[in-house]
């Protein structure tokens, strides 16, 4: 038997050996990032929202159907004690994602309205995360997320082409969650191994891609713009 023969039986060795705990490595790399990424994903849209006293061409019903996806998936991943790697950036993102919806409401002169949002959302939040809810009741929910992310970025996307803009949307917001949940594919099946959590994700990369897009169609496209192409 070659030196040679044995030296490229011995790399190969090496580097099959070696793929599993390099994907571990990868994964726990990319869970890191994309909750530390999550600090700061939606804090553009906010500041945006803030800045401009308005949150014209945000949909409410969207930002309700979104929460609805990461509370499913915040719920979901604690119940089944999946590692904070796995699911950390979706507590960030409901906090900002919550924040947003009170904003909406607060810059559409229903400030009322808006602190009952945040009033029934962390009352609720307060008895899934209870042991008085069952787990049937938690995997249903986490279920459901997928028919509430498409309708809600459907909402979105239908909102943002009747306006011919995308208003206050944040594009590195959306280009951040989209991003972000291409990424979530990868670490949920290595993480988890929950096909659920995977197809969520794959949706969800689907129809964030949808709405980044649009950002990119409507560039050029603001409200003053079209105010001023009315008035011409």
């Amino acid at each position: 038997m070659s030196p040679l023969y044995l030296l490229c039986s011995s790399v190969l060795f090496l580097f099959f050996a070696l793929v599993p705990c390099l994907k571990i490595v990868v994964s726990k790399a990319l869970g890191i990032g994309i909750i530390l990424g999550s600090v700061l994903v939606k804090l553009p849209q906010i500041i945006k929202l803030m800045g401009a006293k308005s949150a014209e061409g945000l949909s409410f019903n969207s930002v309700l159907l979104e929460l609805l996806a990461i509370t499913g998936t915040m719920v979901y991943s604690m119940s089944n004690k999946f590692p904070f790697s796995a699911w950390g950036e979706a507590l960030f993102l409901m906090l900002q994602t919550v924040t947003i919806g009170f904003l909406i409401q607060h810059y559409g002169r229903r400030t009322s309205i808006g602190l009952s949002f945040l009033v029934i959302y962390f009352s609720l939040l307060g008895v899934l995360l209870s042991p008085v809810t069952p787990m049937s009741v938690v995997t249903t929910m986490q279920a459901s997320n997928m028919p509430a992310i498409i309708i809600g970025r459907l909402i979105q996307a239908a909102t943002n082409f009747r306006n011919g803009h995308t208003g206050q949307l944040s594009a590195i917001s959306v280009f951040l969650l989209f991003a972000g949940s291409l990424a979530r594919i990868f670490t949920s099946l290595q993480e988890t191994g929950d096909s659920l959590m995977a197809l969520t994700y794959v949706i969800s990369s689907m129809c964030n891609s949808i709405i980044a897009l649009q950002v990119l169609y409507y560039w050029n496209s603001s409200p003053e713009h079209k105010k001023k192409k009315k008035s011409e």
